[in-house]
């Protein structure tokens, strides 16, 4: 039986991860069968096995089950159980070993595409969902100074922080405490808020300074709202989600295929296809 990979989501009809496995594929010359899975909530756990049965040995898990797919391992390396979060799955034997490779695939966008030192940096995350958390321990390991998660539901806000364990460095504030926090470097918005096409999404422009960078952890559509926010308050770099999409890729692949692709090319051909970094097809 040929071993099978894919990505689960709720929706996932547009995803790119499996054009992307495909031409990592190609480039390492590794046969890849990897597809894309919709699956609800109700349905994730039974899609699992279904795909398991199929000969399933490796899965990225995106929105909504990435917490989900944290409780279903029974190994996790150090940064997924840091994070309460994971995106990738790996077969071992009649068990789930669980990571996340989504902090490390940011990092890696921000600081070797984008040219950005994370060290030092004031960071503020948007958002304490599955994104937020898997992004949140690698922010802290690159030497950022400072981490201030907001949410809108504050008792997940101080979760997350909770489970980071950093109280001198990463704290959680109120939503309605924006205009109080001061300015930051580093803006990461980890929330859904702008996927519906006509939304906007309104922040004060106090958050800002000379030197901030704007991040969605979304690309396409999904980022215009929040990017649009962030070049009006003239932040200086704006970046979307889609070379963190490439890396955190790149991380899964390595540890399907125990060898690291080559992002750049990939990363310019779906750019190319997304549009630019205001979201612009």
């Amino acid at each position: 039986m040929t071993d099978r990979y894919a990505v689960f989501g709720h929706p996932v009809v547009h995803s790119k991860s499996p054009d992307i496995h495909a031409a990592f594929g190609r480039q390492e010359n590794i046969p890849v069968d990897y597809r894309a899975i919709d699956a609800t909530p109700d349905t994730f756990l039974a899609a699992l096995e279904a795909f398991v049965a199929e000969g399933g040995v490796g899965a990225n898990i995106t929105l909504p089950h990435k917490e989900a797919a944290y409780a279903l391992c029974t190994t996790r390396t150090a940064r997924a159980t840091r994070a309460g979060s994971v995106n990738t799955l790996l077969r071992k034997g009649d068990r789930w070993h669980g990571d996340t490779t989504d902090g490390a695939g940011l990092v890696r966008d921000l600081t070797d595409r984008h040219g950005l030192d994370l060290r030092g940096r004031r960071v503020l995350l948007l958002g304490a969902g599955g994104s937020a958390r898997s992004v949140a321990p690698s922010l802290l390991d690159a030497g950022i100074m400072e981490l201030v998660v907001v949410n809108r539901t504050p008792e997940r806000a101080d979760a997350l922080i909770d489970a980071m364990g950093e109280p001198g460095r990463a704290l959680s504030r109120y939503w309605e405490d924006l205009r109080d926090l001061g300015d930051f470097e580093l803006i990461i918005n980890a929330t859904s808020a702008g996927r519906d096409r006509d939304a906007t999404f309104k922040l004060p422009m106090s958050l800002v300074n000379s030197m901030t960078t704007a991040v969605d952890l979304n690309y396409g559509d999904a980022a215009i709202a929040f990017l649009a926010w962030a070049r009006a308050a003239e932040c200086r770099n704006t970046v979307d989600g889609l070379g963190m999409l490439v890396e955190q890729a790149a991380e899964s692949f390595l540890q399907w295929h125990e060898v690291r692709p080559q992002t750049g090319d990939v990363y310019a051909r779906l750019r190319s296809q997304v549009g630019t970094l205001s979201g612009e097809d």
